[in-house]
């Protein structure tokens, strides 16, 4: 469980003496709220929405709403607005900011009103309901990789002619089309510039942001950097994070000793399960069990969740170690909590269809399939892409929208070098076009890095200002490899 550190807690206490409800007014389309975290803290905000074409190529299209909370500034000279962009596709930024970084929305009003945004199709604003298919994998079904792609291609092609039925328009959940949304919030908001703080899909989103309206943006901020061509990570660079979190393992005796080859511990659990996968029983809330033959493209699938951040990582670790010893208790766990049995495969139109307009260039997909095999996490890290590259080939961005950006605006990338999702040399290549980036390598954090550290959020304070970090590199603990870590927030 992570502690609020003193700085966080202290920007909230001169953010709240700075901010009355008294000293802001709402823009066209707000209302005032009292804006609610999870912790229970609360802060008077603006709720507002706007109405943005669903699909600027066919007026016929119609339109979508976006919503969004501000949060005023707390100083009296702000800066440009500052719009976060959350992770998915299909993460919410309002939602985010009900969570553990909540301290640091607060903490940003220094410099100018806060927005959480919820992107077309997520959280708040407009989006289509969610498309549960007729296309179903059993629980007890034993298929290989090439007949589970399949079946997933079913079903988007199944849930894209029901939802052009009901008139959605699939062209429109595009990161092209997002990234003109911010222009027009930033119309909405009466600014002449915004300021981006984003992670993961949300940088991504932000890149093309860059590449389309750079005039209209004055500072960016990314974490977990995700390319326009890096919707799907290359296998070869989900092996080096392998060796990082090996590395780091080595660097704790006791851990070491469990783990000596991480590498090595996962294939023998692998190819145990392709000769006779096992069968898990896993209780359900309401007394009952269901059984579920469990088999190596699960557990790839979990992994590739999990290395996601240390603590899951360590997760991971165990639940192999446990499996080579015939142990499902991990597992079992892991099954309850994201685990749905007996469901068709269900899609959400904008994560489905935003990472499959996003596609991936010719040279990256021949690379990816020849790297694949020798991937502990196989083909799994961002699926169902791109094994769904066959179907919706008309929404497909094109090879423009995956080459860049290139410009000098200001650029803050924080890279966790943990980060089993992004890595460090995808980071820099995302980047490359941009001529004023300052990176800042983040040592042993993962892909949710904004609160491991105190100086997180002083780089990010620092760099608002105009100003630049006094070091690239920032050190965090690594978590104890030979323990299970609490999994709270």
């Amino acid at each position: 469980m992570k502690k609020p550190h003193l700085i966080s807690a202290l920007a909230l206490v001169l953010g709240a003496l700075a901010f009355t409800p008294s000293a802001a007014h709402a823009a066209p389309y707000e209302e005032a709220i009292t804006f609610e975290a999870r912790s229970g803290e609360s802060v008077e905000a603006f709720q507002g929405t706007l109405t943005v074409p669903m699909n600027r190529s066919d007026p016929a299209s119609g339109t979508t709403e976006l919503t969004y909370v501000r949060f005023p500034a707390t100083t009296d000279t702000p800066g440009s607005p500052i719009v976060y962009l959350s992770g998915g596709p299909g993460g919410s930024g309002i939602g985010t900011a009900t969570g553990p970084r909540f301290p640091l929305f607060m903490a940003m009003r220094q410099h100018g009103d806060v927005i959480a945004f919820d992107q077309r199709g997520t959280g708040q604003s407009q989006q289509p309901e969610r498309c549960t298919s007729s296309v179903t994998i059993g629980e007890m079904e034993r298929i290989n990789d090439a007949d589970h792609a399949m079946r997933y291609r079913l079903a988007v092609r199944e849930c894209a002619g029901r939802w052009a039925e009901q008139g959605v328009d699939l062209r429109g959940f595009s990161t092209a089309e997002s990234a003109q949304d911010l222009s027009d919030l930033r119309q909405h908001l009466g600014a002449d510039q915004i300021s981006l703080w984003s992670i993961s899909y949300g940088s991504h989103l932000a890149l093309a942001a860059l590449a389309a309206i750079p005039d209209e943006l004055d500072r960016v901020i990314m974490a977990a950097t995700e390319g326009l061509d890096q919707t799907v990570k290359l296998p070869s660079r989900t092996l080096s994070y392998f060796e990082r979190l090996q590395a780091a393992v080595d660097q704790q005796p006791e851990a070491a000793q469990l783990y000596p080859d991480i590498l090595g511990l996962i294939s023998r659990v692998h190819a145990k399960l392709d000769a006779e996968p096992m069968t898990v029983t896993v209780p359900k809330r309401d007394g009952t069990t269901y059984d579920i033959l469990l088999q190596k493209r699960h557990l790839q699938q979990f992994a590739g969740g999990m290395i996601s951040d240390p603590q899951f990582a360590a997760v991971m670790l165990m639940m192999y170690r446990q499996l080579e010893e015939g142990d499902p208790t991990l597992i079992t766990f892991v099954l309850q909590r994201f685990w749905t049995p007996d469901e068709p495969i269900t899609l959400s139109a904008m994560s489905m269809a935003m990472d499959r307009a996003s596609g991936i260039t010719p040279a990256r997909l021949k690379a990816f399939e020849q790297q694949t095999a020798a991937s502990p996490v196989g083909a799994y890290l961002n699926f169902p892409m791109p094994q769904i590259l066959g179907e919706l080939q008309e929404i497909d961005a094109g090879p423009d929208f995956r080459d860049g950006p290139f410009g000098d605006t200001p650029v803050l990338m924080l890279t966790g070098t943990l980060d089993g999702r992004t890595y460090p040399e995808g980071h820099a290549e995302a980047t490359a076009g941009l001529s004023n980036v300052e990176q800042i390598i983040v040592e042993n954090a993962g892909h949710n890095l904004f609160m491991t550290s105190p100086q997180v959020g002083e780089a990010m304070h620092t760099f608002m200002r105009g100003g630049v970090a006094r070091s690239g590199r920032i050190f965090v603990e690594a978590p104890d490899f030979s323990k299970l870590p609490e999994l709270g927030e």
